[in-house]
């Protein structure tokens, strides 16, 4: 009987072959990436559209060559193209009997993935191509280490430091391979929200409705003019990509009185996508006067005209209120009653557009704003309030192997006394020479309405040496070298009439080595930037600048020398260690009018240690997932600002103290996290910073939070 079966079965096959190969459909086609070069790995997926079964998806994928081939049943078809470092491609067909459909497609660089990096170039490039080191925080890195503010975030990367006055809310700052804190420009969806030649206090800013994080090593003022003196960090806020919306809800709190909430909604209407995002933390610090709220707002939403023709609108609100004990480990320094109020707003209105098969244009129109309220009940209340907005054009040209891009900004800039109005044009040109070499070249001519017109270059090569991913895997070079500009803070006319923009040439020279089928990566970057017309500050013209008590000059000559390193191992799927060392001996090289020892020539530059490194262990298996984070911070120059240079040397002054404190101790930091899927949507939040409960200080007198914790729920409805 089974023997029977078995035959008839063969021949009711035979005898319906020949009617399949007449009535499957087939769709073929290939996939390029903007510059036209063949995208290989791609899946693609073909899911019936049925409405009393389930619908039946069949997939494959690219070559080699781009190319792909489906055979499928007649009938309707969602057709989807994934690639984690490319846009999701959808589109709906239908395939009548017979038909052979060619489905040829142009995918976009995905902003938000891993592997990409938007803000080294003009246009998207994969991570892999960049001339310059870019270092990227993801949300699954922010999400593993259950991180709640973005300072330390940074702390993870190699060549950052930074300093912060108070464990919450004290006033905060970024240094980036030996560069001063207002030297590194930062971009919130594209919108610069540096004060008008400052620097971004960090303080009230938190990781909510953030998806990732750029940062780009060496001067990039070829591309984004003033303030990009050593580099540029660029902060993506989250979109909306899911059919189904997805609703995010957080709530946590632990040691301090310190409670932190915050929810997300997202996803896709047709050819709307949205998201929108909140959240709220607050505690009662670690001593008297040391309260801390904040509250953030985002929301970034997309209109898609066509698949080359999209609109988007971003914006961003951080509104905080924190008390500033002051310097409580110093005697007679703390000063109960002292708060800061600071407000950030920026927004975004993008207009992205293609004229063509190959050209690419881009038009955004921007604003930002920085408020802050100091209040001291020895002094009494200061206000200070900037803004910048401007319009940014650009177009490219892209073509096989490379792309050229040219634009134009104008921008107006207010302090709380004066104001500025600003334009600049660049060219940029990169080229592939072959699948190995990588090559920038690109300029900028800013007009500036303080100091005038200047010009900036930037060249770069990146180069495969070897690719493969065996024992010994691909080995990959890159250079770069940039000159930078920073235009002057805005100041009284009578105080700053000479002023000229501080300068930067910047260096960069390292490697990625892949061992292991790419499961050990070490990565290694040497850097050389010189620093030169640094503004200083003097008392004398103090009558000339009552404002201040002082008058501002172009004095001060600094460069830094180092090498930053990481190594990345994935001994198995559910274990990630990365390990970074920086080696940064800055050093200050001329500073005429010194009026603290910490900042005289031949000294190691202002809060940047010699030595730092990191290491953060990630396990993920079962339902749970593990993080711990060490972070070393070396001696590092600083000032208690109560001693006096007499001769040379560093001498108490005996009407403000008797410190003479000229540098922070090095410390060692331990951090724990661990989350556990608990099903349905909910999963636990679990944190412990400062685990050993070391007692430190990021600032001279300023103690850093002792032993926290924080214990919660998150729960996630929807997504696809």
């Amino acid at each position: 009987m089974k023997l029977y079966s078995f035959l008839a079965a063969i021949l009711f096959g035979l005898a319906l072959s020949p009617t399949q190969a007449q009535t499957n459909s087939t769709i073929r086609g290939t996939l390029t990436d903007p510059m036209g070069e063949a995208i290989s790995g791609a899946t693609i997926a073909a899911q019936a559209i049925v409405s009393l079964a389930k619908p039946v998806e069949t997939l494959t994928h690219s070559g080699a060559d781009g190319k792909f081939s489906l055979a499928l049943a007649p009938g309707r078809y969602r057709v989807s193209v994934k690639h984690e470092s490319f846009a999701r491609v959808e589109q709906e067909i239908t395939l009548a009997p017979g038909e052979a459909r060619t489905l040829d497609l142009r995918l976009e660089l995905e902003p938000l993935s891993s592997s990409v990096v938007v803000t080294a170039l003009a246009e998207p490039e994969l991570l892999k191509d960049a001339v310059a080191p870019v270092d990227v925080i993801t949300r699954e890195d922010i999400d593993d280490r259950q991180q709640v503010w973005l300072t330390p975030a940074f702390a993870s990367v190699p060549g950052a430091s930074f300093s912060q006055l108070g464990p919450m809310g004290g006033s905060t700052t970024f240094f980036l391979d030996g560069g001063n804190s207002n030297y590194t420009k930062v971009l919130v969806d594209g919108v610069p929200v540096n004060q008008p030649g400052g620097l971004v206090d960090f303080s009230n800013f938190t990781l909510d409705s953030i998806d990732k994080i750029e940062i780009v090593h060496g001067a990039s003022s070829a591309l984004y003019g003033s303030d990009a003196m050593d580099g540029v960090i660029q902060i993506l806020t989250h979109r909306g990509s899911t059919r189904t919306p997805e609703l995010s809800l957080e709530g946590d709190g632990g040691t301090f009185d310190t409670g932190h909430g915050a929810g997300q909604l997202s996803g896709l209407l047709g050819a709307f996508d949205y998201s929108f995002g909140t959240g709220y933390s607050s505690s009662q610090g670690q001593g008297p006067g040391d309260f801390f709220r904040d509250t953030t707002l985002s929301g970034n939403f997309g209109w898609k005209f066509s698949d080359t023709d999209d609109l988007r609108l971003s914006l961003r609100n951080n509104s905080s209120d924190a008390g500033q004990p002051g310097q409580t480990l110093l005697p007679n320094e703390a000063v109960i009653g002292q708060t800061t109020g600071l407000h950030d707003f920026s927004s975004d209105l993008r207009w992205d557009f293609a004229a063509g098969p190959h050209w690419q244009n881009q038009i955004s129109a921007y604003e930002s704003r920085y408020w802050s309220l100091d209040y001291s009940p020895l002094y009494g209340s200061f206000e200070s309030e900037y803004n910048r907005a401007g319009l940014d054009a650009r177009s490219s040209y892209l073509f096989h192997n490379g792309s050229v891009t040219a634009g134009y900004m104008y921008e107006v800039e207010n302090g709380p006394t004066e104001g500025r109005h600003n334009q600049a044009g660049f060219l940029e040109v990169d080229y592939r020479f072959g699948p190995r070499l990588t090559t920038t070249v690109g300029g900028r001519v800013e007009d500036n309405g303080f100091f005038g017109t200047r010009f900036v270059p930037r060249v770069g090569a990146s180069y495969a040496l070897r690719d493969g991913n065996a024992l010994w895997g691909a080995t990959r070079l890159r250079a770069s070298y940039g000159q930078g500009i920073k235009e002057p803070e805005i100041l009284p006319a009578d105080c700053s009439p000479q002023l000229a923009p501080e300068q930067s040439n910047t260096v960069d020279a390292g490697f990625d080595q892949y061992f292991a089928s790419d499961r050990v990566r070490f990565s290694a970057t040497f850097f050389h930037n010189d620093f030169h017309n640094i503004v200083s500050f003097t008392s004398a013209g103090a009558e000339n600048c009552p404002a201040y008590g002082g008058s501002f000059f172009n004095t001060d000559k600094a460069r830094a020398d180092g090498a930053n390193s990481t190594i990345e191992l994935k001994p198995a799927s559910w274990l990630r260690i990365i390990g970074n060392y920086t080696y940064d001996d800055s050093k200050v090289l001329a500073a005429p009018n010194a009026y603290d020892p910490a900042l005289a020539p031949g000294n190691r530059l202002f809060k940047r240690p010699l030595h730092s490194a990191n290491l953060i262990a990630n396990a993920h298996f079962r339902r749970m997932n593990w993080n711990l984070a060490g972070y070393y911070v070396g001696r590092r120059a600083d000032s208690d600002f109560d001693s006096l240079i007499i001769n040379g040397v560093c001498t108490p002054d005996p009407a403000m103290g008797n410190f003479c404190i000229t540098s922070d101790p090095s410390y060692v930091k331990w951090d724990i996290a661990n989350s556990i899927d608990l099903s349905h949507g909910f999963s636990t939040v679990a944190v412990v910073d400062n685990l050993f409960n070391r007692h430190y200080s990021d600032a001279v007198g300023y103690p850093a939070l002792r032993l926290n914790y924080r214990l919660g729920l998150k729960y996630t409805w929807g997504k696809d």
